[in-house]
């Protein structure tokens, strides 16, 4: 898609309005996703924050909270005019940066998943079934 491309179609955000979880949090968690998944990608354009907020039935300041944070972090260019995309820089980190987030990450995962009554094995098989046939290691 690029600069010229209408918000991105394929991306679909869907809130958890029951799993304890900010709905901001939600939609910051979902771009992301997105983005490691390949469903977004740089140059995409993601709906405006009025849009985002009609389509999700949800108040405008949540959307645009979620907008900020995702542009603070550098994912996301916030256009005068012509809206919000996805980032067209890399994120940099430095690897003790990226292991403190990945530790973190994976720790609120697993407890998440404890919680909702799954074990740290069967949150492992389902991660590993993301991860495409050509490219698993084991």
């Amino acid at each position: 898609m690029g600069r010229n491309s209408t918000p991105a179609q394929a991306f679909q955000l869907k809130l958890d309005l029951r799993s304890g979880v900010p709905v901001y949090r939600q939609i910051i968690d979902q771009v992301r996703a997105g983005m490691a998944a390949g469903t977004l990608s740089a140059g995409d354009q993601l709906p405006t924050v009025r849009q985002l907020a009609v389509d999700l039935a949800i108040n405008p300041n949540t959307v645009l909270r979620a907008y900020r944070e995702l542009e603070l972090g550098g994912m996301l260019e916030t256009h005068q005019g012509t809206g919000t995309f996805i980032s067209e820089k890399k994120i940099t980190r430095n690897n003790a940066e990226r292991e403190r987030q990945l530790a973190q990450l994976a720790g609120e995962f697993a407890s998440r998943a404890g919680a909702a009554g799954f074990t740290v094995e069967e949150l492992l098989d389902r991660l590993r079934e993301l991860v495409p046939q050509s490219t698993q290691r084991r």
